[in-house]
């Protein structure tokens, strides 16, 4: 049997591209965040710009930590589908899929904890 692992190992660069844009949308968040407690502090923010800056950069985390739960299980789908010849025995994504599991569950958390602290 010609085992061909190309179309599994293009769905995981994939993954990981969706991971690394997961990851850029959560730290974007985080930044816009803390950047309207920050004019706060130097007395050039108001109240309002710290909510509107707060809600935001939730919202940005919260899509970054679903855009790589959703990555994650689009990933398992398309591996689960792929016929047995076009994957590579012994091989398998699972750290991929662990690290994009963890990055949106810590987003999660993340969440939690701004909201916490406010």
């Amino acid at each position: 049997m010609n085992h061909d692992p190309r179309i599994q190992f293009a769905a995981e660069r994939t993954l990981l591209a969706w991971l690394r844009t997961g990851l850029s949308l959560m730290a974007f968040g985080f930044l816009i965040e803390r950047f309207g407690l920050l004019l706060e502090e130097f007395g050039q923010g108001t109240e309002g710009g710290r909510i509107f800056s707060f809600v935001v950069g939730l919202a940005f985390i919260l899509a970054g930590s679903a855009l790589s739960l959703a990555a994650a299980w689009s990933h398992r789908r398309v591996i689960e589908q792929l016929p047995e010849d076009q994957k590579l025995p012994g091989y398998h994504s699972r750290y991929g899929l662990f690290a994009t599991i963890a990055s949106g569950l810590l987003g999660v958390l993340l969440c939690a904890y701004l909201v916490l602290q406010l």
